[in-house]
């Protein structure tokens, strides 16, 4: 059993648009899928993965409601559970996140760069505890962002500010955060909340990643590959480097996203 914890697909009029503009700003990365949902099944099926959890982000406040929208509309399919999105700008993103509560999601995903907000300004507080009272999941980009200079607004520092705002499940993902993996181990590694491990192949040393899972413990780390821009299987490759047990490898491949998502 896999379950990929951190993925992208985007709706078929915008997919080609999206990845491009996103490749050119990174700086040329190669995707692996054409950024449709049925790519991405494509991509699960030759890689041995069972369910993948889709983010979408809002970008803006104008395209918070039709984002949603299709992530509603992913999470009908089989294999993917889908995660809403609100724009801390959006003047009803309360409301939006009763909307993905009662659309049956489990979770947001929330991008500081992509949306301009420290993950600490004080301004996040209602969105904080209101996806708290909704038990939402909340799924962070952490790190630096290869399409945005410095300053980064969601560093390992941020995200521990944030925690004391939210009761509910707090996700940072690549490790704890991309280019982060000294102050991952400083700051965040022992606090309340789960890492995802997408994009850790070839961007991760593996000995800062076995740092970090003897740190933190395998009960809080996650599978992700953070598809389209990179595999499933590249991520296992790195995972199966790494000094754990049978049983810690089946937590962190699937145990734990399933008792997160509550499939069990």
């Amino acid at each position: 059993m896999l379950i990929d914890f951190h993925t992208h697909a985007f709706p078929p009029k915008l997919a080609a648009r999206a990845l491009g503009k996103l490749s050119y700003d990174a700086g040329g990365l190669t995707p692996q899928t054409d950024g449709t949902l049925e790519s991405l099944k494509g991509l699960m099926a030759c890689d041995g993965v069972d369910l993948s959890v889709v983010l979408a982000i809002a970008t803006n406040p104008a395209q918070m409601h039709k984002v949603n929208d299709y992530a509603f509309e992913m999470n009908r399919e089989e294999g993917i559970v889908a995660f809403g999105s609100v724009h801390p700008d959006a003047t009803d993103a309360l409301q939006e996140l009763e909307r993905i509560k009662a659309a049956g999601l489990k979770g947001v995903k929330l991008h500081p760069e992509f949306q301009g907000f420290y993950a600490d300004d004080e301004k996040l507080k209602p969105i904080y505890r209101k996806i708290s009272e909704l038990g939402l999941i909340t799924l962070f980009h952490a790190g630096e962002d290869y399409g945005y200079a410095p300053p980064y607004h969601a560093m390992p520092e941020h995200l521990k500010n944030a925690l004391r705002w939210f009761d509910s499940p707090v996700v940072a993902a690549h490790w704890g955060g991309i280019g982060c993996g000294r102050e991952v181990l400083d700051r965040l590694c022992g606090e309340n909340l789960y890492f995802d491990l997408s994009y850790g192949y070839a961007a991760m040393a593996k000995p800062m990643a076995q740092a970090i899972l003897d740190a933190h413990g395998p009960d809080r780390l996650l599978f992700g590959s953070d598809s389209p821009w990179h595999r499933p299987a590249w991520e296992l490759q790195l995972l199966d480097t790494l000094d754990l047990s049978p049983e810690d490898r089946e937590k962190i491949r699937w145990k734990n996203a399933a008792k997160l998502l509550e499939l069990e």
